[in-house]
């Protein structure tokens, strides 16, 4: 059997072998595989199997997947691939790989020790520039697109929220008091789900209702809607603000 396994550098976090069900990779709590680092979106990518194969697909990542140094979407894997994900890397080998290189194995070296949670790096802004500056230098085939480089941001004008302003990392965000939601709304009436955006195939975003009707720049939405850089979001009492930022 197959397994994944998430490595920081020369250390390994944790090894997850690959059966009939998929393994979900990304920062949310609920993955099979959590990578806790801010480059990383809530749910990046997954690995299924398919007709005896082994698959790779990333959810649409701001950051993106690689596979052996190229970034792909969807792709077959095999022993011996090195999935790159923000600044981990998941090794894809058999059993008896990592059976030959644990103790008592045949080649009697250990894995190093696994570090501790606060040792995980994670990228801050300047790292992440420097990651997609290496991206692109590395040619064509790698070339992040000059429009990924603006990060979708909304901006809160209005109302009570956890934060301020929020970068649209993620394939869906919730806007609402849930505890899965991206932007929590505070108040007692707030609702769980008031509204919810999605990130398209071609990275646009639409927002859609939930338990509210959202309003774009003054008029209510009657089916989701898509949202252009300026558009002035009302939901559940607070107002948002759509932009790109660099």
């Amino acid at each position: 059997m197959s397994k994944l396994v998430l490595k920081f550098e020369s250390s390994v976090l944790k090894e997850v072998s690959v059966g009939s069900k998929e393994v979900s990779i990304g920062r949310s709590p609920e993955c099979g595989i959590v990578i806790d680092n801010p480059a990383v979106s809530n749910y990046h990518a997954r690995v299924f199997s398919e007709e005896g194969r082994m698959m790779l697909e990333d959810f649409g990542s701001l950051n993106g997947t690689f596979v052996n140094g190229q970034r792909v979407k969807m792709v077959t894997l095999k022993p011996g691939d090195s999935v790159a994900i923000g600044k981990h890397t998941i090794v894809v080998t058999d059993s008896s790989e990592i059976r030959g290189t644990a103790p008592g194995g045949s080649n009697g070296t250990s894995w190093p020790t696994v570090p501790k949670i606060d040792e995980t790096v994670m990228l801050d802004t300047k790292e992440r520039r420097e990651f997609l500056r290496q991206v692109a230098a590395g040619g064509e085939s790698t070339q992040v697109a000059p429009g990924r480089l603006k990060l979708p941001t909304l901006l809160v004008r209005k109302g009570k929220t956890d934060r301020k302003e929020y970068t649209l990392s993620d394939k869906l965000t919730v806007i609402g008091k849930s505890a899965l939601a991206t932007i929590k709304l505070k108040g007692w009436f707030a609702p769980k789900v008031a509204a919810q955006i999605t990130r398209r195939e071609d990275n646009s975003f639409y927002i859609g209702m939930a338990e509210r009707v959202p309003s774009v720049n003054g008029t209510a939405i009657s089916q989701p809607c898509k949202l252009s850089s300026g558009d002035v979001v009302e939901v559940a009492g607070i107002v948002l603000e759509f932009v790109y930022r660099d």
